[in-house]
C-alpha cells in the first residue's frame, strides 16, 4: 500500500506536468508542479501557532562523540553538532512532504531556461548574512565556486557536479549552467548553502584558505549563532534575534528554541542516564534493547519523561562497507562468503526484540528498489555488461542469507567455506590461508560504543571460518578521518535515504568517486556497469526510466556484494520531556533530529499530539 501511494502521488505529478518555460516562479519541482501555491503561509507539518521561547538540550547529534571544527564543508575534522543546518541557508528551502519542489528562501524566484540547461535565481533584497551585510548574486557566487574547488570535501563538491559555472547577470542576479538538462539540474542549484567571503578574513587583512577555516564561527545565512564552545564536547547556539527570514513562508512554524545546547557523550549508556535523569530534554534512540528495556524509572512514572515512536520516511541502506580497494576482498566470492557469516535472525530475535526489517536492497520500501525477475527495460540496461556481470544479475532478486528454519547459520558457513576455496582460500595451520599461505585478517571498525554486541557475534561467526577478525573503536573524529581517506577494513555505514536517487549515486557509486578521498564510494566500486547505470538514473526524464536505472543499479550492487546489508528501523524511537512539544502532522521524508531542531517547541504538557489518522505523509515506512 505505501508503494502505491508513493506512485499514485509520482504519477499526479507527472500528469501536471507541462513544459518549462522562460518564466521566473517562486516554486520549482522536479516532476509537475509544487505542492505549494505562491500565497502558501506554511508547510503543514509546521506549527505556526507554537510558543518561540526557551532552550533545547539535546544529545549527540547523530550519535557524533566530539567535534573539532565549525566548517562542515572541508574533510578537515569533524564538524559541530548541526551547524550547516542552523548557520547556513540554501538559496531555496526543500519540502519535507513532496518528492523533490524548493520554495523561496535566500533567493524569492527561480526562472529556468527553455532548454532546461541553465536557471537564474533573484536573491531577495532583505536577505542578510550574520554580520548583517547583504547577500548579492556575488556572495553566492562565491559560495558555488567555493564549494566546487578542490579546497571543499569531495562529498560537498559532487553535489554540485550538474552545475558547470555561475556567472553573476547584477547585483540580485545569478545564473548557473548545468551540464545537461537534467531536471534536477535546478533544484540542485537551490540546494546551495550561502556563506559570506568575510568568513575566514584575518585582523590583517589576509585570508585564510578555505579548507584551513576551522575553529572561526561562520559568517553565514542561517538562523543561529554560535553563543559559546566549552570544549569538544559541548556547543551551544543561539537564535539570531535579527534573522531577516524569520517570517517567510518557507520558514514560519520553525526554530523555536532561543537555544540549542549540544552535549555529546562519549556512549550510549550514559547518554541515556544523563535524560533519564532530567539533564537533557529530547534522546533519539538507536538501540533496540535500551528502547525495549531502559526507558522506565521515577521520571517517566511521574509523567515528566516520555517514550514515543513516529512514522518514518523511506528506508537507508545500512550496512558493513567491504573495502575492495584491500586485495584479500576484490573477489566477489570472498564478499559473498562474508555476507553468509552474518545471522540477522538470530541478532534480531535475541539483540533487538523484533524492532528491525533486513535490508533486501538500496531501496527498500520503496519503487526504486529492485523485486522478482528484471524488467525488459532493466534487461536493456544491463545486457551490454552480461559478461563482466554475475549471472544472478538477470534472475529473481536475491535475498540476503537467512537463518530461519529450515536455514540454519552452519549451512551458511559451510557454503561460505565453499566459496572461499573456490576464491584459493583455504583452512591449515589454524588458520584461513591463500595460496603464499598469507592468513586473511580483517578489522572491523567503529565509532559508536555498545554496537560491539553487534559485532561480536558477526566476528565469531568469521572465526569460525578461520579468518582473523577483530573490532577497532576508536573515537569519532578519528573514525571520520579514516573512512575519509579509506583507511578501513569492514566498517558500518549508514547511506541517508532520498526521495528521488539522483546525483548522489555518482559520489556513493562511481569509479571517479573512488579514488576522491572523502567520498561516499567507501566500498572502493569501480565497474562500467555501475558507472552507466548511474548514469542513466541521473538522466532519466520520466519515472519509467528512473525506476528501470535504479533496480538495475540495485540489481548488480546487491548481487556484487559490495555490502552486507543489516536493517532499518520501522519507526523512529524519540523519548523527550513532556515540557517539549511536536506538532500534530509528522513530514513523510526526514531525519529525526533535524525534525525535533526545526519544528519542536518548548510548550505545556500535551502542547501537541501526533495526528490520529494516518495520511500518506504518515505512511511512508522506515529508516534506520
Amino acid at each position: 500500500m505505501r508503494l502505491s501511494i508513493f506512485r499514485l502521488a509520482f504519477a499526479m505529478a507527472l500528469g501536471l506536468a507541462c513544459a518549462i518555460g522562460a518564466q521566473a516562479k517562486p516554486a520549482i519541482a522536479q516532476f509537475g508542479d509544487p505542492k505549494y501555491p505562491p500565497n502558501f503561509t506554511h508547510f503543514d507539518y509546521a506549527d505556526i501557532d507554537a510558543p518561540n521561547t526557551g532552550t533545547l538540550h539535546f544529545q549527540n547529534y547523530d550519535q557524533s562523540q566530539s567535534y573539532d571544527s565549525l566548517n562542515p564543508f572541508i574533510v578537515r575534522g569533524l564538524f559541530a553538532p548541526d551547524v550547516r543546518n542552523l548557520m547556513f541557508d540554501t538559496l531555496m528551502q526543500r519540502s519535507w512532504d513532496e518528492l523533490a519542489s524548493e520554495y523561496p528562501l535566500v533567493a524569492d524566484d527561480v526562472e529556468v531556461a527553455p532548454d532546461g540547461l541553465s536557471a537564474t535565481f533573484h536573491i531577495d533584497p532583505r536577505a542578510r548574512f550574520s554580520n548583517g551585510d547583504p547577500i548579492t548574486a556575488s556572495d553566492v557566487k562565491y559560495s558555488f565556486d567555493t564549494l566546487k574547488s578542490a579546497q571543499a570535501s569531495p562529498m560537498i563538491s559532487s553535489q554540485f557536479s550538474e552545475i558547470k559555472r555561475a556567472t553573476v547577470v547584477d547585483r540580485s542576479t545569478v545564473r548557473f549552467e548545468f551540464i545537461d538538462n537534467s531536471r534536477a539540474a535546478p533544484l540542485i542549484g537551490g540546494d546551495i548553502p550561502v556563506f559570506s567571503p568575510k568568513w575566514g578574513a584575518l585582523p590583517d587583512g589576509t585570508h585564510l584558505p578555505f579548507d584551513q577555516i576551522s575553529v572561526e564561527p561562520p559568517i553565514a545565512s542561517g538562523p543561529y549563532l554560535v553563543e559559546a564552545r566549552k570544549n569538544d564536547k559541548e556547543i551551544v547556539y543561539r537564535r539570531n534575534p535579527d534573522y531577516w527570514a524569520a517570517n517567510l513562508p518557507s520558514r514560519r512554524g520553525m526554530f523555536h528554541f532561543d537555544r540549542i545546547v549540544f552535549k555529546l557523550y562519549l556512549d550510549q549508556y550514559t547518554k541515556l542516564e544523563a535524560f533519564k535523569a532530567g539533564n537533557d530534554d529530547v534522546d533519539r534512540e538507536y538501540s533496540a534493547t535500551q528502547w525495549a528495556r531502559k526507558y522506565i524509572g521515577k521520571n517517566f512514572d511521574s509523567g515528566l519523561l516520555k517514550k514515543e515512536t513516529f512514522p518514518d520516511g523511506p528506508a537507508q541502506m545500512q550496512g558493513f562497507m567491504i573495502n575492495t580497494r584491500k586485495p584479500e576482498f576484490q573477489d566477489r566470492r570472498v564478499r559473498h562468503a562474508l555476507a553468509l557469516a552474518f545471522d540477522y535472525d538470530w541478532m534480531n530475535r535475541m539483540m533487538f526484540y523484533g524492532q528491525y526489517t533486513r535490508l533486501n536492497s538500496f531501496w527498500d520500501a520503496s519503487p526504486f528498489g529492485a523485486t522478482g525477475m528484471p524488467s525488459e527495460k532493466e534487461l536493456k540496461l544491463l545486457e551490454p555488461f552480461r559478461a563482466e556481470l554475475p549471472p544472478d544479475v538477470f534472475g529473481p532478486m536475491v535475498q540476503q542469507p537467512s537463518t530461519k528454519p529450515p536455514g540454519s547459520l552452519r549451512a551458511n558457513l559451510r557454503q561460505a567455506r565453499e566459496l572461499l576455496a573456490q576464491a584459493g582460500w583455504h583452512y591449515r595451520d589454524g588458520a584461513l590461508r591463500d595460496a603464499a599461505g598469507t592468513p586473511m585478517r580483517l578489522e572491523i571498525m567503529d565509532d559508536e560504543p555498545g554496537f560491539d554486541r553487534l559485532l561480536i557475534p558477526y566476528m565469531q561467526a568469521l572465526q569460525t571460518l578461520g579468518i582473523d577478525a577483530h573490532m577497532r573503536e576508536i573515537d569519532s573524529a578519528l573514525y571520520q578521518k579514516r573512512i575519509d581517506s579509506f583507511q578501513f577494513d569492514v566498517t558500518t555505514y549508514i547511506y541517508p535515504p532520498v526521495t528521488i536517487p539522483g546525483i548522489e549515486l555518482e559520489r556513493r557509486f562511481s569509479s571517479r568517486a573512488a579514488s576522491q578521498i572523502g567520498s561516499e564510494n567507501y566500498s572502493g566500486i569501480r565497474s562500467k556497469a555501475v558507472d552507466a547505470l548511474v548514469h542513466a538514473a541521473i538522466a532519466a526524464t520520466n519515472l519509467d526510466d528512473l525506476e528501470a536505472a535504479t533496480r538495475a543499479l540495485d540489481r548488480v550492487l546487491i548481487n556484487e556484494y559490495y555490502v552486507v546489508p543489516q536493517y532499518y528501523e520501522r519507526d523512529v524511537r524519540i523519548g523527550y520531556k513532556t515540557t517539549i512539544g511536536h506538532p500534530r502532522v509528522v513530514p513523510n521524508s526526514y531525519q529525526a533530529e533535524d525534525w525535533i531542531i526545526d519544528y519542536w517547541f518548548r510548550g505545556k504538557k500535551g502542547a501537541a499530539t501526533l495526528q490520529a489518522s494516518a495520511t500518506p505523509a504518515n505512511a511512508q515506512g522506515a529508516a534506520h
